[in-house]
């Protein structure tokens, strides 16, 4: 497929940027983390149980996403609730045992002390009340640096965490300027099809590339993205007649 003419830059972004403004504008809704009622409830209950949510983040990783948000509502079936007391109670040992027996993550004995860690720093450090995390209205770094101080936890779940926490909880922040993009597979291909970094961009480049193009949130950008990654920017046989970013990509062309 040839290549048009590349349309000005500053067309894709503003259309980027007002589609993930209007997203973050949209009222609270309910969250669908796993395909689970029950569990997404425990979820989605930020104020009563803000532990599960945290919990659900230090989980999520290297392993499918529902898998890693159902372990909170499988430790919660098993003790008959997910007060933070009860789990406070909890020794490693049967922690591990749990994980290994119920086969709940694919490193199970490490994320089991990972899950075992977690719950003593929340204790520890937040009052044994996760949502003193982001209580206050604090800096957007400040949140950050707190997810990341939690055992097994990097830049990318940490950056996941901050962004469902203002896009999807509504939590407010000081500011949003160190809430990156989440360079995976989908923001890597779309970005390089609009022509906002070069074919083999590394994950760095990405991350710095959503900095410049949008400084005051450059995370605004994820969902819009991946939505349209998975939507219509397909890895083959693109739907790009149906995408929103049909009149400015400057793929589109005639064969």
């Amino acid at each position: 497929m040839d290549r048009k003419t590349p349309t000005d830059e500053k067309q894709i972004i503003d259309i980027l940027v007002k589609r993930g403004n209007d997203h973050l504008n949209e009222p609270r809704g309910k969250v669908g983390f796993t395909g689970n009622p029950d569990a997404d409830d425990l979820l989605d209950d930020i104020a009563g149980h803000p532990h599960a949510f945290v919990l659900g983040c230090v989980m999520d990783r290297q392993i499918k996403a529902d898998k890693a948000w159902i372990i909170p509502y499988r430790f919660s079936c098993e003790l008959g609730g997910f007060e933070f007391e009860r789990l406070l109670k909890l020794d490693q040992d049967w922690i591990r045992d749990f994980f290994v027996q119920e086969s709940l993550h694919r490193f199970p004995k490490i994320m089991a002390d990972n899950f075992y860690h977690a719950i003593h720093d929340i204790h520890q450090k937040y009052q044994g009340n996760a949502a003193n995390i982001w209580a206050g209205t604090p800096m957007s770094a400040t949140v950050m640096r707190r997810f990341l101080q939690f055992r097994g936890v990097g830049l990318k779940i940490a950056t996941m965490a901050v962004n469902v926490l203002v896009k999807v909880f509504k939590v407010p922040l000081a500011d949003t300027t160190c809430i990156d993009i989440s360079p995976d597979v989908q923001v890597r291909r779309v970005f390089t099809r609009l022509g906002l970094v070069d074919e083999g961009a590394g994950t760095d480049e990405l991350v710095y590339r959503a900095r410049e193009l949008n400084p005051a949130y450059p995370g605004i950008f994820d969902e819009v993205v991946w939505g349209i990654g998975v939507d219509w920017c397909r890895p083959s046989n693109p739907r790009c007649a149906e995408c929103c970013m049909s009149e400015c990509c400057p793929r589109i062309g005639v064969e």
